[in-house]
């Protein structure tokens, strides 16, 4: 089942960079302009969307809760490659100079999942997506308390922690949107 837990994941994240590359090369990287809690509050936004139509059971807007998921991660990823440019003045960057940021971001994310899956036996395979959801929305929750402590914690991960996590749920969750 972690084999195939592997090639799951791989694909989702294939499919979550195949739009990342198709948005750089269309709106180019505005996304750098953007400081971690901005990036925060736009996956929040994405979150809270998801939440909101399971609850509801219907939607007004016909973007799927998929695409939502899909968003999570892809702003987490620019969130962990933010971290990794921090040093870093230029807004506008080719998606060839992007990729290899996005591939560490992922390859680390995943190899934390690999962990986590080894430990926890596939718990997740159980879970129902509106908890996952929750999941999600309290890393969020985590994560603007964390950064409006400026960024210190006593016991606890950090934001790096977080974003990975809600990664990996996210795409726990397409995983079982597509079951």
């Amino acid at each position: 089942m972690v084999e195939k837990t592997a090639v799951e994941y791989k694909e989702v994240i294939a499919t979550c960079k195949t739009l990342f590359e198709k948005k750089t090369r269309d709106y180019g990287t505005a996304w750098r302009v953007l400081r971690l809690p901005s990036i925060t509050d736009q996956i929040y936004i994405k979150a809270q969307r998801i939440r909101s139509i399971q609850e509801k059971g219907v939607q007004k807007v016909s973007d799927p809760i998929r695409d939502e998921f899909v968003g999570i991660i892809n702003y987490c990823l620019i969130a962990l490659i933010q971290m990794q440019l921090e040093n870093s003045n230029k807004l506008e960057m080719k998606f060839e100079e992007l990729e290899q940021y996005y591939d560490r971001a992922a390859k680390e994310t995943f190899d934390l999942l690999q962990n986590k899956n080894h430990d926890y036996g596939e718990a997740w395979r159980e879970m129902r997506v509106t908890s996952i959801t929750d999941i999600i929305l309290m890393k969020l929750l985590r994560v603007k308390q964390i950064e409006d402590n400026a960024g210190k914690t006593l016991v606890s991960e950090g934001v790096r922690a977080n974003y990975q996590d809600m990664i990996n749920y996210s795409v726990f969750a397409l995983i079982k949107l597509k079951a």
